[in-house]
């Protein structure tokens, strides 16, 4: 077997690295070639930034670069073969590029390895083993172009959501070749780099405003909800990930069928928008976060349609029943294709799910839902009111990621810890490990404010600058408001630069650091911007309670 080398999530082996299979289920072979596809990757953003300035059209590559940076995130393609099939498509595009390029100019003459390699696809897994994260030899300087990179993967994933609504800024499309490029650059210094990291943060602010705007104004304003837990006596399709685009085709074609619907995981925040509100057959939420899908799936009974990452690799027991689409993929599963159209015909999960028994019912009752920016800021006069007399004494952002490991824990713990004067803003799957805690009320103020999926930190950070402004403070960081944010793969990443790009400080981070920080690069993130890890539930409350 290859070896590989991958840090890039949160469960990375012994939080170091994993060398000879990812702890995600991803191996060795796949990892090499997700290197060898950024890799490339860069060399189209070099020919693409010459051509951008020759006013060639840029448009192909630039929808290229943001899709291929996606399927490389944690837990999103584990497909040896769609990975090969991608490397020569970006091969192709990069040389196309390259000839555009010189057609127009015949002195630009790119050298790097990056915009010229190629060798057939049975030499692509030796090729692979040079191009690595271990091929940067300087700790300090492989630090801070792979959180970068990771940024821009996780970025790249929200864009990519935009986009599928037809959403779409140039600017953004810019500075992901901008940032690919100058992590071929051995000329940058540390100083250089990190001011690259904080970038990315003030894009990942864009793209995550870019895809708030693209849902809202395609779906609505989510609304503060109640969704159903429970479950009906009906054959139903399970839907998770993240893309809203797919939920509402998907509640296109199901309707009438006698077929229900049921959202898992990060795809819960979708009942609170009034589009899809409108639809009797859309049931509410089953489950809880992504890692526990290999119980969950299992009493589902229906087929499952992953829209996004989180894909664990699945069992054999159910895995007949996964469907995937997007930037999903593992080897034996079914794919959904978009057409030419930009459509998705679903009429093949549609049909086996009539074929399966209803869901088992495994919790039932309901869990709150839609505090995003625009229905908390409708009530921010007595969210403010409340503040200032004492009844609220301060807010806890726990946005973030869920994952396997029992340090995780900690977070349903802080939350039954904290005082009862205080209010949690959440987003992201994190959510899973409280949501359902009986945590109550100020003065008809829900004690868990959820504003949705993982990107929808965006609106959390609307919200604090919002009161910022209410308060008339200088900083933000003297609003009463604690950050102790989970963290677990890179949409993570680029929502924690992004926080930083905001100017927010003394950031607690866990259940623990990312690998990928050197000790020097995360001694300049604690100095400068006070991130520090977790401790104890007793500890932590203490420090910031």
């Amino acid at each position: 077997m290859s070896k590989m080398f991958c840090y890039q999530c949160q469960e990375t082996a012994g939080g170091k690295g994993c060398t000879v299979q990812g702890v995600c289920g991803k191996k060795a072979d796949v990892a090499n070639l997700q290197d060898l596809l950024i890799y490339t990757l860069k060399g189209i953003a070099l020919y693409r930034n010459e051509a951008k300035n020759l006013n060639i059209d840029t448009k192909e590559a630039d929808r290229f670069i943001q899709l291929s940076l996606f399927t490389t995130i944690t837990n999103a393609n584990f497909d040896y073969n769609y990975f090969i099939n991608r490397i020569t498509e970006a091969k192709k595009l990069r040389d196309d590029l390259k000839n555009q390029v010189k057609e127009k100019d015949s002195s630009i003459n790119i050298t790097h390895d990056s915009a010229n390699w190629d060798c057939p696809e049975d030499k692509y897994d030796e090729k692979a083993l040079d191009v690595g994260v271990l091929s940067t030899e300087n700790e300090d300087i492989r630090s801070l172009r792979e959180l970068t990179i990771y940024g821009l993967k996780g970025a790249a994933a929200y864009g990519q959501h935009a986009a599928n609504l037809n959403f779409e800024d140039q600017d953004i499309y810019d500075f992901f070749s901008e940032a690919l490029v100058a992590t071929l650059d051995d000329s940058l210094s540390v100083d250089e780099l990190v001011a690259l990291v904080l970038k990315t943060g003030d894009y990942g602010v864009k793209v995550m405003a870019l895809l708030d705007k693209a849902n809202t104004e395609t779906y609505g304003n989510p609304e503060p909800t109640e969704v159903n837990i429970g479950v009906r006596n009906n054959p139903a399709i399970l839907i998770t990930g993240h893309d809203l685009k797919d939920m509402e085709e998907l509640l296109k074609q199901t309707e009438g069928t006698g077929v229900d619907v049921y959202t898992h995981s990060e795809m819960l925040p979708s009942n609170s928008y009034p589009a899809f509100k409108k639809y009797d057959h859309l049931v509410g939420n089953y489950g809880s976060a992504w890692w526990a899908q290999k119980s969950e799936f299992e009493t589902f009974n229906g087929p499952i349609l992953f829209t996004t990452n989180c894909l664990v690799p699945p069992k054999d027991s159910y895995k007949d029943r996964i469907y995937v689409t997007g930037a999903v993929g593992y080897e034996g599963l079914k794919v959904i294709k978009t057409d030419e159209n930009g459509n998705k015909d679903f009429s093949e999960i549609i049909e086996h799910a009539k074929k399966c028994p209803p869901p088992t019912q495994i919790e039932e009752g309901s869990v709150m839902g839609g505090f995003a920016h625009n229905a908390v800021l409708s009530v921010a006069d007595k969210v403010i009111e409340a503040v200032k007399s004492g009844d609220i004494k301060k807010f806890f952002v726990m946005g973030g990621c869920d994952g396997r490991m029992k340090s995780r824990d900690y977070y349903t713990e802080f939350a039954k810890a904290l005082p009862k004067d205080t209010i949690i803003l959440t987003a992201g799957c994190a959510k899973y490990r409280y949501n359902k805690l009986d945590l109550g009320d100020i003065g008809g103020i829900p004690r868990v404010l959820d504003a949705g999926q993982c990107n929808d930190s965006y609106s959390l950070a609307v919200i604090a600058m919002e009161l910022q402004k209410a308060f008339e403070l200088e900083d933000i960081n003297d609003l009463p408001i604690e950050f102790n944010i989970a963290w677990y793969e890179q949409k993570a990443v680029i929502v924690l630069l992004a926080l930083l790009a905001l100017g927010i400080k003394n950031i607690h981070l866990g259940p623990t650091l990312p690998g990928f920080l050197s000790p020097n690069v995360a001694n300049v993130l604690v100095e400068n911007f006070g991130i520090a890890p977790i401790t104890s539930v007793e500890e932590d409350i203490e420090a910031l309670v």
